[in-house]
């Protein structure tokens, strides 16, 4: 299955939700850089919790027939990146997001609407 990179960015971010990560955010990177169109980045409250989110969103996606083209952090990181080429979703733990900090270096960066789930771990 073939989707158009925001649509992918959405579904990402349903994946992320079904495993209560925190504070999904996606920014819109076209026009900022070339390497991707958007970032998807989420939080887990530890170490387990970011590789369950990682892998769930793998799992989901592989369902669809899309794979991503490299995976970064999995197993024991506080980072995770799945590169899917047109978005690249990054799961965080606590620190490891305020160290970063992608929200505050990319903050021109246009936000998508995030769609929460009733029961989401998201904040609003």
């Amino acid at each position: 299955m073939e989707l158009e990179p925001r649509d992918l960015a959405l579904r990402i971010a349903e994946a992320a939700e079904d495993r209560r990560a925190l504070d999904v955010e996606i920014l819109d990177m076209r026009g900022l850089m070339n390497i991707c169109d958007f970032f998807v980045i989420c939080g887990g409250r530890s170490r387990l919790h970011v590789d369950a989110i990682a892998e769930e969103i793998d799992e989901q996606l592989s369902e669809l027939g899309i794979e991503p083209r490299h995976i970064e952090g999995i197993p024991d990181s506080s980072w995770v990146i799945l590169d899917y080429l047109d978005v690249v979703a990054h799961v965080f733990e606590p620190d490891a997001r305020q160290f970063y900090n992608l929200e505050g270096l990319w903050h021109d960066a246009p936000r998508v609407e995030v769609p929460t789930r009733e029961g989401s771990g998201a904040v609003e």
